[in-house]
Parts: structure tokens; sequence; C-alpha cells
């Protein structure tokens, strides 16, 4: 695969001018700041080498001078959950509107092929969206310093990003289940390395230990319509009433696994799934889940990376998305035995 070199160089400070130069940093800001201070030849050596290595773009380039301004890559886990659609349409709809090429990869959960895109993009891109990256927090502060990077649903010291709030809206659904009468809940979890995961466990499980609710973690599983069929078995030995999954593939998975056993849903089991994907209103029974706005988590995102780059002295800031659950027909009763 061919990336398209940036138009939008990389950061470029007064050290690395003067190194290029063979002066001292101090020469270089004095070129700068007050060039009266430095000979003629001296300042047209120096400005000729910052000009060359892109230290007067630290502002966006005049929009009718490329046919884009520049190319901002959107780093997503797997491209078998339909909510990451949300969040590339959100992103892309950005991009266009600002005039940015739109570069998409896709690292199939793996920590390693995505580090090794971090590192190959920040030598060619303009910028760089990443939705829940699965590689340490040492390794996307280290592609930061090399080229703008926004995170999506991850927090990371010294990093801009945008959180979607699903644990909290995870915790209204086990509040929903609790008025139902369930009392002993299944949560199925998702990937290992998921930050989202994590989050949302500690949240459910403070909610639980507060409502004395018999919270029992499962799995790490791929979330994944295959997985969600081991995630069913899973929760069915547990003896939970309800379960909450990671997501909606593991969810509807879950229910077509229910199905083929006889567990009816809701009457022996009542399902949460995250996300409200397109089909999750549509399945068997239409699912009751976390409603969240990837397309809303995606722009905010990608506007939050460009104007980042026009400005790159501002602190790195996190906003968050609200979500919220949506109650459908895959929630009921707590079964009375």
């Amino acid at each position: 695969m061919v990336i398209p070199q940036r138009r939008f160089p990389r950061r470029v400070n007064l050290t690395d001018i003067a190194h290029a130069c063979g002066v001292a940093p101090s020469t270089v800001s004095r070129a700068m700041s007050n060039p009266s201070r430095v000979s003629v030849e001296m300042y047209e050596r120096i400005s000729q080498k910052a000009i060359e290595m892109g230290y007067r773009s630290a502002t966006l380039p005049a929009g009718g001078e490329r046919w884009v301004r520049g190319t901002i890559a959107l780093v997503l886990p797997n491209l078998s959950n339909p909510f990451v659609f949300d969040i590339l349409r959100g992103s892309q709809a950005q991009c266009q509107a600002a005039g940015f090429l739109h570069l998409l990869v896709s690292t199939d959960d793996s920590a390693h092929i995505e580090q090794e895109w971090l590192k190959e993009l920040s030598q060619t891109v303009d910028g760089i969206v990443v939705a829940s990256p699965r590689t340490d927090d040492s390794v996307l502060q280290e592609v930061s310093h090399a080229v703008p990077l926004v995170s999506i649903n991850r927090e990371v010291p010294g990093i801009p990003g945008v959180v979607i709030d699903t644990p909290a809206a995870a915790v209204q659904g086990l509040d929903y289940l609790t008025t139902l009468g369930h009392r002993r809940i299944a949560y199925v979890r998702g990937p290992e390395n998921s930050w989202t995961d994590h989050a949302r466990l500690d949240a459910l499980s403070a909610a639980a230990a507060r409502k004395s609710i018999d919270l029992i973690p499962i799995g790490a599983f791929h979330p994944s319509l295959a997985a969600g069929a081991a995630a069913a078995d899973a929760v069915a030995l547990s003896e939970a009433t309800a379960a909450i999954f990671f997501n909606d593939t593991l969810a509807i998975g879950a229910m077509s696994r229910f199905r083929e056993r006889g567990i009816d849903v809701p009457g022996r089991i009542s399902v949460v799934g995250c996300d409200d994907i397109f089909g999750a209103a549509t399945a068997d029974p239409p699912l009751t889940t976390v409603t969240a706005p990837g397309d809303r988590a995606g722009r905010a995102a990608t506007e939050l990376l460009i104007g980042g780059l026009a400005s790159r002295s501002r602190p790195p800031r996190v906003d968050h998305v609200s979500a919220h659950l949506t109650v459908r027909a895959s929630t009921g009763p707590a079964l009375v035995d």
C-alpha cells in the first residue's frame, strides 16, 4: 500500500533548525524574533532552512494552494463491527468539509499491527485519529510527538481525545435491570486490551456494589457474532438472569445461540448490548442497548485534530459525548422460580 506523503509538515522546532544550520538555538531564536540582531547572510540562511523544513507551516495553507489541505488517517481496530462505520462516516464528513484527504487503516484488533501502522503513518500523513487504540500509552505519546494525534474512546495523558460515555450508560442498563428484579447480572467483556471495557467494568462494579447486586464478569471475548455464541454458553453456566454485553455483535450472536439452546430471551434471560448498531432494532428480539453516537464522536475527534493543526500550542483536552440506554424487547422481568 502506498501512503500519501504528508502535505502538512511535521512539527519543527528551533533546535531542529539550529542543528540543520550548524548554529546555536539562540541564534535561530534571534533570527526569528528580531532579524536585525543577526547578519543579513545569517538571517537568509536560517529563514531559508526554516522554510525548507516546514517551520512556516504552523498554520494551515490557503485553501486554493492545493486541491486538498493534507491527509488525515483514521486508524480503526477492525471493520467487522458495524459501529466503527459510524465513526468512519463522522470522521470522513469532517475531513471533506475541511478539505482533507481521508485515509482509512484497520489493524484487526492487533496492538502490534496498530503500533507499526502508527509509526509508519507518523512519517507520512498530517494527522491521525485512532479509535479505541490497543497500543500502550507510551507508544501513542511517542507518535504524538511526531504528528498530531487524537484518540477516540481512550484517555491518554497528554493526548487530546473524544470519549463516548458508555460506562455511565451501561450503569443505566444495570439500573434498569434491577428495576425488573434482576439480582444476578453478567457482564460479558470485550477484548482484554480495551480501555473502554475496563472503564465499563469499573463503573458497573461500583454500581453493583452500591445496589448489592451480584455482578459476574465473563470473558474476554473478541467482539464478533461467532464469539457471541461462546459467550452465551458461559452466561448460561453462570446462572445469571440478565447479561450486559460489551457490544451489540456479541449480544446478537449470543441471542442466536440462546435460541438454539431453547433459552428464551427475555423470558429466561434478559440481554443488553452496547452501540445500537444498524440491525439492533430488528434483531430477534429487538435488542435493548446503549445508544452511542459514533458518527458524532468521529466528527468531533477529527474537528479537534484539525483545530490542533492550526494552533499546536493548545493544551490537550478530552471531550465527552453522552450515551443513553434504549429499551427494546430483549429485556424483561427476572424469572421467579
